[in-house]
């Protein structure tokens, strides 16, 4: 027990010299009152700045893995987004032709563009969908119902298993269809009626509909911790003064989880975006690998890096859209 005491004692005291060291340095010196940086600045210390300082130690590690791995790879990739890159053996070999592969995207590819198109009109689409049948489970899962914790697994496990391979052997099996659609012919009706620009991304979601539901796992989660936040005092005396489940639900339910609806479309548009299966991701694969489009110029690691930030950009622009018509809802209802 005495040896115990004895590690104990020079842990202690070899902790507070390293301690007294990091705060005491010619780098950075700390006391009760001011942070002092190479004997030159001082900042006086608050509760506030320290609380922050606190805040952001527990990320440290986080912040630096972003940095390395994140955000470097995303500047590198803009960089070279100006280039044409060529692998010579073991090294690389690059020459600027400035905004010549952005151009090359829009005006010499002519599949990109098509295929953008389609990713967007899926996109309006499938969004408002995949959010609206949220919501839906959610608030159903959130009544006073038996095997809650089961129900929640089976809305969750999609989220688990659906992995490239795995998503791509079920929609080769079919798995991702209604059965029923095709047998009413109801695509049919759909390709008969409607202009082949709106037809088509309806005829996708038809045929991926499951596909698209298997997507609101995380988001029927998010709205069911938002819906249990709601006082259920709120909805007897809304029962009191003569409210029905409809009136509840546009006066009560929905403006308390407005503020995540924002979060949700967030997480929903970057999901549906970088899915292994998306067409506009699987395009820039192949230009990446060398598959040559047209030319010479719209092939290669720098022109998939044009490709990649014009669908960075198209993909911010509709979170842009859909949080920006969900504060506008917000405020006019204000």
């Amino acid at each position: 027990m005495k040896k115990v005491k004895d590690f104990l004692k020079k842990a202690s005291d070899l902790f507070d010299k390293v301690k007294y060291k990091l705060s005491h340095n010619v780098v950075f010196r700390s006391d009760f009152e001011y942070w002092t940086f190479f004997n030159v600045l001082k900042i006086r210390v608050t509760n506030k700045r320290r609380q922050a300082v606190i805040g952001v130690s527990f990320i440290f590690i986080w912040i630096v893995g972003y940095l390395i791995f994140a955000l470097y790879p995303m500047m590198y990739s803009l960089y070279l987004s100006f280039f044409k890159v060529r692998l010579a053996g073991a090294d690389i070999v690059m020459s600027g032709v400035g905004i010549d592969n952005y151009k090359a995207a829009f005006l010499y590819d002519p599949y990109f563009v098509e295929i953008l198109i389609e990713y967007v009109v899926e996109m309006i689409l499938n969004v408002p969908i995949t959010i609206v049948f949220a919501l839906i489970i959610a608030m159903l899962i959130n009544q006073d119902i038996k095997g809650k914790g089961a129900w929640r697994t089976v809305f969750f496990l999609p989220v688990i298993i659906t992995t490239g391979p795995v998503i791509q052997e079920l929609m080769v099996q079919g798995a991702t269809t209604l059965p029923s659609i095709q047998e009413y012919e109801v695509i049919d009706i759909v390709l008969d009626n409607l202009n082949s620009a709106l037809a088509n991304p309806i005829q996708a979601l038809f045929d991926t509909i499951l596909l698209v539901l298997w997507f609101t796992g995380i988001q029927i989660l998010i709205f069911l911790a938002g819906l249990q936040k709601i006082d259920r005092e709120i909805y007897e005396a809304s029962m009191i003064d003569g409210a029905g489940p409809w009136e509840s639900f546009w006066k009560i339910t929905l403006p308390s989880i407005m503020p995540l609806v924002s979060v949700v479309i967030i997480y929903t548009v970057v999901s549906m975006s970088v899915f292994g299966l998306n067409e506009v991701i699987i395009y820039i694969r192949n230009v990446m690998l060398g598959e040559s489009t047209v030319g010479t110029l719209t092939t290669g690691y720098g022109y998939s890096a044009a490709l990649a930030w014009i669908y960075f950009i198209v993909m911010v622009l509709l979170i842009l859209l859909f949080v920006g018509a969900v504060n506008i809802k917000r405020r006019s209802r204000r």
